[in-house]
C-alpha cells in the first residue's frame, strides 16, 4: 500500500539537520507497516524493536540512556552489528517504554548520524510518565488512508490524476466512477488492514462488505480494550460512551447539517462540558475523534472567536462511523441511508482536511446560519459548504457572503465541477475535498 507520507520520510532521511523521528497516529492507521517499508526500500539494513511485543527490551534502557551502550546491546539482541552511519533503527510502540522515549534526546545529541524512527500511539506518548525530549525530535502524523490513497490501492492512477484539477469539470464517466468509488470508501474507511482485505474481494461485493463490517467490529473492540488499559475501568466506560455518542447525535441533525456537540444525556448524571471534557480530550488526543471548533465570527484569528464548549465532533474514520451506526453496507452502496448522508459527507471532509495537514478545523455559526468548514489560507478565509447530494441551495452561504465578502467560497457536493472565474461560489465534487 502506497502512503503519501512516504515522501516526507524521504525528506527526513535526506535532511542535513535530521533528528530522531516520531511517527504518531491512532492505532491501526499503518505506522509500523510504513516504517518497515521505508526501512526495506531506503537502507542497507533496518532493525525493528517492538516494545509491546518484546517488553523485556525495556531493561536495556534502565541502567542509563547512553546511545552507544544502547545500540551495542540492541545489536546483541538481533545478533548483528548495527551501523549508525548506514542503518535504520525503528522503535515500535515506543509508548510502552517511556525511558526509550526520553532517550531520543540523547540520540539526537550524541548519535545524530543514526537514522532513528519511532512509532507510537498518540495517547500513550502524551501520557508518558517520563520527560518528553522537547526540541530534540522531528514529528510526522499518519492518519487513515485518504480517498486518494484508497484509489492508489485499487490501482486507479488515471482517476487519481483527475483529482488534481479542481478548476475544470471532469468527463461525466470519470465523475460517475469517482462517486461510486467514494461510496466504496464510505463503506471501508481508510484503515489499512480493512482496505487490504477488501480489495481482493471486490469482485464478490456481498462477501467483501460482510468481511469489512466484521473487521470493523473487531477493531472497535480492540480500541475499547485499549481504553481500559490506558484510562482504567471507570474512565474507559465514560470514554466509550462519548465515542459511541458521536454518531448517535445524528438525531439532532434533521436538516442534514451537523450541529455543535450536546453534552446532556451522553453519560448518566453528566450534563455539562466540564463533566465530559476529560473523555472528549482523551479521544481527541488518542486521534479517535476529530474536533471542529465553532466560530461566532469569521475573522482572523479564528481561534479568538471560539468558545471551549462550542465544537462539533466527528469519528476519525468514516468506515467505523457506519459500523458504529450499524448502518447496512448495502444502504451506503445504494446511497439510501437517509438523514445520515450529510453527516457522512462532513465526516469525510473533516478526515480529508486533517490528512492534508490542517492543524485545526473550524466552522462558523451566527444566529440561524452556519458553514461546515472555514479554510484559512494565509490572510484569506474560505467558507466551505458541504452537501451530500446534487441539491446545492446554500442560504447560509449567501448570508455569509453578504456579511464577509470572501474572495471565493466553495460548495462540495454530488455535482461535477463548476468553476466560473467571475463567480465567488465554486462548485467542487465531494471526492475532491483532499485536493483543496
Amino acid at each position: 500500500m502506497k502512503r503519501e507520507l512516504y515522501t516526507q520520510l524521504i525528506k527526513w532521511k535526506d535532511s542535513a539537520i535530521r533528528k530522531p523521528l516520531l511517527l504518531q497516529g491512532a492505532r491501526q492507521v499503518g505506522k509500523s507497516y510504513l516504517l518497515e517499508r521505508f526501512g526495506k526500500n531506503e537502507f542497507p539494513n533496518f532493525f525493528l524493536f517492538n516494545f509491546e511485543q518484546t517488553p523485556q527490551l525495556a531493561k536495556i534502557f534502565q541502567a542509563d540512556l547512553v546511545p552507544k551502550r544502547i545500540i551495542r546491546e540492541l545489536s546483541l539482541v538481533v545478533g548483528k552489528t548495527i551501523i549508525p552511519e548506514k542503518d535504520l533503527v525503528i522503535f515500535d510502540e515506543i509508548q510502552e517504554c517511556p525511558k526509550a522515549l526520553t532517550s531520543l534526546k540523547y540520540f539526537n545529541e550524541e548519535m545524530s548520524e543514526l537514522a532513528l524512527c519511532c512509532a507510537g500511539s498518540l495517547l500513550g506518548v502524551k501520557l508518558s510518565s517520563e520527560s518528553f525530549p522537547v526540541g530534540k525530535v522531528n514529528f510526522l502524523h499518519l492518519y487513515p488512508m485518504t480517498f486518494r490513497e484508497f484509489l492508489q490501492t485499487l490501482g486507479k492512477p488515471k482517476l487519481i490524476e483527475s483529482l488534481a484539477d479542481i478548476a475544470n469539470p471532469l468527463p461525466e464517466i470519470a465523475h460517475d466512477m469517482l462517486w461510486k468509488l467514494l461510496m466504496e470508501y464510505f463503506i471501508t474507511g481508510g484503515l489499512p488492514q480493512i482496505v487490504k482485505e477488501y480489495v481482493p474481494l471486490r469482485n464478490t461485493p456481498v462477501e467483501a462488505r460482510k468481511n469489512t463490517r466484521k473487521l470493523q467490529q473487531e477493531l472497535l473492540a480492540s480500541y475499547y480494550k485499549d481504553f481500559a488499559k490506558h484510562a482504567g475501568a471507570t474512565n474507559s466506560v465514560h470514554i466509550v460512551a462519548v465515542l459511541e455518542n458521536i454518531p448517535m447525535q445524528l438525531v439532532h441533525n434533521q436538516n442534514g447539517s451537523v450541529k455543535r456537540y450536546i453534552f446532556k444525556d451522553v453519560i448518566p448524571g453528566k450534563k455539562s462540558f466540564a463533566d465530559l471534557q476529560c473523555p472528549i480530550d482523551w479521544l481527541e488526543q488518542a486521534g479517535l475523534a476529530i474536533k471542529v471548533k465553532v466560530c461566532n465570527r469569521s475573522e482572523l484569528p479564528l481561534e479568538s472567536f471560539c468558545k471551549p464548549n462550542m465544537f462539533k465532533l466527528f469519528v476519525f474514520d468514516v468506515g467505523l462511523l457506519g459500523c458504529m451506526l450499524n448502518l447496512p453496507v448495502e444502504a451506503i452502496a445504494d446511497e439510501n441511508y437517509g438523514i445520515t448522508k450529510g453527516y457522512f459527507a462532513e465526516n469525510f471532509v473533516a478526515q480529508e482536511l486533517m490528512a492534508a495537514d490542517a492543524q485545526r478545523l473550524y466552522s462558523w455559526t451566527e444566529r440561524n446560519s452556519q458553514i461546515e468548514f472555514l479554510i484559512n489560507q494565509g490572510s484569506k478565509i474560505i467558507p466551505l459548504e458541504v452537501k451530500a447530494g446534487i441539491r446545492t441551495q446554500a442560504k447560509s452561504l449567501q448570508q455569509y457572503i453578504q456579511k464577509y465578502s470572501p474572495e471565493e467560497a466553495i460548495i462540495l457536493s454530488r455535482k461535477n465541477t463548476d468553476w466560473k472565474k467571475d463567480s465567488v461560489v465554486k462548485y467542487v465534487p465531494l471526492y475532491m475535498a483532499g485536493s483543496l
